[in-house]
């Protein structure tokens, strides 16, 4: 989400608390497995120091845990699903993920875009990682109240539908507990749309049981 969209989606959930051990593992040429995020602003670092973004925070998470694995972070602010559909191609050709994080489409609902077209570019994504190779975790979205319920339910149930009918993982919504937390106002930047640094922390958190999960069931075979 850019400057010029309008306010920062709401929606509900539960931080992450406990934590597990991941297998350690390597792929099969020896190099470390990546994990290729592909998303907009919310995942590009906008307005935010360098390596404070909560992808930055899951190389750190991963290094903890001593899981040998590379992040890749290719989103780009502003970034709409139809742009995400053409970048994907390339970069899953040339960083072969083992897991794949798509963080999109709150751009196209703020910016009136066709749902249907919405779903079909997140489908194509979902089917071109699948092909590929890799496991998907597709990250949901909420719209503000003013957009109406109808509008609202509708947009989420893009995200669980494709879910469901494609069986990839879903964090039902990213900023939960960011956007409609007690402490909402004091976890965004000055435009009162992006996040910031403290929000950035709960968003991984908000990732990580599901990426985790994937990553340990992508890692499995290769480690025995």
């Amino acid at each position: 989400m850019t400057r010029r969209d309008c306010s920062a989606a709401l929606g509900a959930g539960v931080a992450w608390g406990a934590t597990w051990p991941l297998r350690a593992a390597m792929a099969a040429d020896g190099s470390a497995p990546v994990i290729l995020v592909v998303g907009d602003s919310l995942s590009a670092e906008y307005g935010l120091a360098r390596g404070s973004g909560w992808v930055a925070l899951l190389e750190q998470r991963l290094a903890q845990q001593g899981v040998r694995a590379r992040v890749v972070n290719a989103s780009v602010s502003g970034d709409t699903t139809a742009g995400g559909r053409s970048r994907l191609p390339a970069l899953l050709q040339q960083h072969r993920p083992a897991v794949v994080v798509i963080e999109l489409g709150g751009n196209d609902a703020l910016r009136g875009l066709p749902l249907t077209g919405t779903r079909d570019n997140l489908r194509a994504m979902i089917r071109a990682s699948r092909e590929a190779g890799a496991r998907v975790l597709l990250l949901g979205m909420d719209m503000p109240p003013n957009y109406g319920e109808r509008f609202r339910a509708d947009f989420r149930a893009v995200y669980a539908d494709l879910a469901r009918e494609e069986r990839v993982a879903l964090v039902p919504f990213f900023l939960a507990g960011v956007a409609d937390g007690p402490q909402a106002a004091e976890l965004f930047q000055a435009d009162r749309i992006h996040p910031n640094e403290r929000a950035q922390p709960l968003m991984l958190d908000n990732v990580w049981p599901a990426l985790r999960r994937l990553l340990d069931a992508a890692l499995a075979p290769r480690s025995r």
